[in-house]
């Protein structure tokens, strides 16, 4: 395929336009605010508006900055129903957000920014979330709904030398509305299939006059399930979450202000199921695949379709999280510049409850890591005003985290059959070997429980900042620096015992949940920077290229340890080095047809060394993976960000992204289940083809690792585009003035890998989702509008996995089906 065709299909998505309804805004000398409806969707970037942002710690017009990035207003929130980062992924193609619960989620930019899989506390994520230019530490927090959201800035590439902290793959920039003196109050409800129901508020205004303002919002979220438990006999997969969030400006004297937020948010949903999806042949013996293993207990699953939408999983299912803080943000005008201060503490409580055999046999009864975690931020920044053909901002960060967690694994009666391999012995009819192999007694593992007690502190220190310099009249060349200290220290302790409460373990027992006590720690020193020039051709193309050395902290491994042939851990593996990056981009930004059309490209190429990667190490009861660092993977590739008015009433936006994202070398990686689980190869021994076993107990020869250098990096879809119109007709309705609209929004995603090592069973395949609006919205606030989402009722799924033992099982995470609804919103 041509670059000139490549081009012209990715012009066909990528991030929603944003607003050009308030008259031009300039940037001032310190972070003014944007207009109320900056990044509504369909009406972006044109039309004679231009949109502030503050991506650079200072107010500038959107298509100013030399960084690829988009924004979203409170409006296209509202009615795209985008109301959390994991729908920001059906507006913006280069974003992918991965959960299959609020612990185990992972945010990524371009590919890249955490590993694919089960999270591990001892890292951090490469794309930075900050909320009020606050860093929220931990992905899980970032599952929370939007509340009274003015914009969502999503930057793209290395951001680390004006962000608190890792943001080697980009930031997601959150700001809220902030209090004002005159008083206004907003409200929106909305119901739907499903019992969906999301009731907003916010009220504003003045408590002194001039001085002291107050903001306070909140929302409730709640949705029965998608899927039917058939054992249970009630619905899984809900949502019911609570958020409340308060601010009190105080305007201490024309050049100081300081503004205190306080938030706390409540999810506790009946959440999150994966269920059968296939089977795929592994190297275990026959007799050890799923199939005939199911078929010893004379079990089925209550469907093999995975869109009929049932299940049977027998542990109990939570998902509760508590998350909230406070934080108090100051600006000081002090002539020659800004001093800004942002004081944060925030915790998070962790209470799940999983079934991570996903299935109806008692096999994993119990999996649960319940956890604590807390975090102190201070950041210093000292921004120069723009009046000079320099400026700078200098800045100062501090971070401290800690984490306590309380695992818990508790094996079933049926985990003997499931896991252990038993030799050459008969099987009876009850799922076991006979007597004559004790290994093979469900009495083996059943009651077999891992207590796990965990800890961490987390300490992170830098100094920072970026010059710009207007080297000419249209040429700036901007560079920065960061200085940064890590230090991680952790506490693993795993005391197992069995059924009948003995320490006393036998190879098997180890095998599956193996004693474990280590205290890794990490700490290092790391100076990264970047050199953007900038030229703007015109008013309204600008052109920029980047280059970012940076770095990712190295980390520990807070999961466990991979085992010996002995059954003892590996204790080498307890760190793991930082990932280092060396990035390259090159951007166009363009406005034309008197500002009706705005058209943004930019070309990446990004490399990784030592990246770090979620692996696995081929015991077949570990539920987690552990760290490990890959030898190097690049992502390279075209994104463009189009928006249109062609007329007053017509708004078009059409985005799109190509990446392809590979493993440069990873010569010792885990391999895929089809290459998994059968006896490891020795001395001059040959593996077998993938999904190669013998009848009865003959097993496969595995290789002890695989190459998959040249292969893709998990969760990054070759081409995404977002697309979609919005069209409207002034209208008079009952005496108000405004108009009638109708809207359509699309997204599209090709093929992507749900396994660290590609496997042919953890595809998941292309989908595309088409979304539609109608409603009459007012001049005064009012909005009215019908809504159907995933319309034509798409079969995707957004993540696979595979079944710990080698049984061959694939499990995934059906997204949503077809819903519905109508919502009214209304400001005064």
């Amino acid at each position: 395929m041509s670059m000139t065709l490549a081009l012209l299909l990715a012009t066909q998505a990528a991030a929603p336009a944003q607003s050009a309804d308030e008259p031009p805004t300039a940037p001032s000398e310190t972070l003014a605010e944007p207009p109320e409806d900056a990044g509504r969707l369909g009406t972006a970037q044109q039309g004679g508006g231009d949109i502030v942002v503050t991506a650079r710690r200072r107010a500038e017009t959107v298509q100013s900055v030399p960084i690829a990035m988009s924004v979203i207003g409170g409006t296209a929130l509202a009615e795209t129903g985008a109301y959390n980062v994991s729908r920001l992924t059906q507006l913006q193609p280069t974003l992918q957000f991965y959960s299959t619960n609020p612990r185990n989620s992972a945010a990524n930019i371009r590919g890249l920014g955490a590993p694919f899989g089960l999270t591990n506390d001892g890292i951090e994520q490469g794309v930075g979330i900050y909320v009020d230019q606050v860093y929220y530490s931990r992905i899980a927090s970032a599952t929370f709904d939007f509340t009274d959201t003015e914009r969502i800035e999503i930057l793209r590439g290395p951001q680390g030398t004006l962000y608190g902290k890792n943001t080697t793959a980009g930031a997601i920039n959150i700001s809220t509305r902030k209090p004002s003196f005159d008083t206004e109050a907003r409200a929106e409800l909305t119901g739907g299939n499903y019992d969906f129901f999301q009731g907003k508020f916010s009220l504003s205004g003045g408590l002194v006059d001039d001085v002291v303002a107050a903001r306070v919002s909140g929302s409730i979220t709640t949705r029965r399930g998608t899927i039917w438990n058939t054992r249970q006999q009630e619905w899984q997969n809900s949502q019911d979450n609570i958020g409340l969030r308060g601010q009190m400006l105080f305007q201490a004297s024309p050049n100081l202000d300081v503004t205190l937020y306080a938030d706390y948010a409540r999810q506790d949903p009946n959440c999150c199921v994966q269920y059968y999806v296939r089977t795929g042949a592994t190297q275990r013996a026959t007799n050890r695949q799923y199939a005939a293993l199911a078929a010893a207990f004379g079990y089925t699953v209550p469907s093999t379709n995975a869109f009929d939408r049932v299940t049977d999983v027998d542990s109990d299912l939570q998902a509760l999280q508590e998350l909230g803080g406070a934080s108090a943000l100051a600006n000081w005008n002090l002539g020659a510049g800004t001093l800004t201060s942002v004081t944060a503490w925030r915790f998070w409580h962790w209470t799940p409850s999983n079934d991570r055999d996903f299935i109806g046999l008692p096999i994993t009864t119990v999996s649960a890591n319940p956890s604590q975690q807390s975090q102190f931020s201070q950041e210093l920044r000292f921004a120069s005003d723009t009046k000079g053909p320099i400026d700078y901002t200098l800045g100062a960060f501090y971070f401290y985290q800690t984490i306590d967690t309380q695992g818990l694994q508790m094996q079933g009666p049926a985990a003997s059959r499931f896991l252990l391999n038993p030799g050459n012995s008969p099987f009876g009819a009850n799922g076991c070997a006979t007597a004559t192999t004790a290994a093979c007694s469900p009495a083996v593992l059943n009651g077999l429980t891992s207590r796990n007690t965990i800890g961490f502190k987390n300490t992170s220190a830098a100094l920072f900042g970026k010059l710009t310099w207007r080297a000419a009249e249209n040429l700036e060349i901007a560079p920065g620096l960061r200085v940064n200290y890590d230090k991680k220290e952790g506490d693993y302790v795993a005391t197992v015992t069995t059924g009948a409460g003995s320490m006393t373990l036998n190879n098997d027992q180890r095998g599956v949940l193996a004693p474990q006590s280590y205290q890794p720690q990490f700490d290092n020193w790391n100076v990264s920077g970047d050199i953007t020039v900038s030229y703007d051709f015109t008013p309204d193309v600008h052109y920029y290229a980047t280059y970012a050395r940076s770095y990712k902290s190295g980390g520990i491994n807070l999961s466990g340890l991979p085992l010996d042939a002995a059954n003892n851990p590996i204790l080498q593996v307890q760190t793991i080095d930082p990932e280092t990056v060396n990035h390259f981009e090159l951007g166009l930004k363009t406005q034309f047809w008197d500002r009706k059309a705005t058209v943004n490209i930019a070309a990446f190429w990004t490399e990784i060394d030592d990246y770090q990667a979620t692996v696995n190490n081929q015991q077949v009861g570990v539920l987690r993976g552990y760290l490990a660092n890959a030898g190097k993977v690049r992502t390279r590739g075209v994104e463009v960000d189009s928006a249109f008015r062609p007329t007053s009433g017509l708004n078009i936006y059409v985005n799109g992204a190509y990446t392809d994202a590979k493993y440069v070398r990873f010569t010792d990686a885990p391999c895929p289940p089809e290459l998994a689980g059968g006896t490891t190869v020795t001395g001059t021994q040959r593996p077998s083809p993938a999904g190669t076993n013998g009848p009865n107990r003959t097993a496969g020869l595995s290789p002890e690792s695989c190459d998959i250098s040249g292969q893709v990096l998990p969760g990054v879809s070759k081409w995404a585009f977002s697309y979609g119109a919005e069209y409207g007709i002034p209208t008079v309705i009952a005496g108000r003035e405004g108009q009638v609209y109708i809207g359509y929004d699309g997204s599209y995603r090709s093929r992507f890998s749900a396994n660290p090592s590609p496997s042919a069973y953890t595809n998941v395949s292309g989908y595309s989702l088409s979304n539609f609006r109608a409603g009459f919205k007012t001049d005064e606030g009012i909005n009215v509008f019908a809504w159907l989402r995933n319309a034509f009722d798409e079969n995707y799924y957004e993540v696979l996995a595979t079944q710990s033992g080698s049984t061959g099982l694939i499990v995934g995470q059906p997204g949503d089906p077809r819903t519905y609804g109508v919502t009214l919103s209304t400001s005064f």
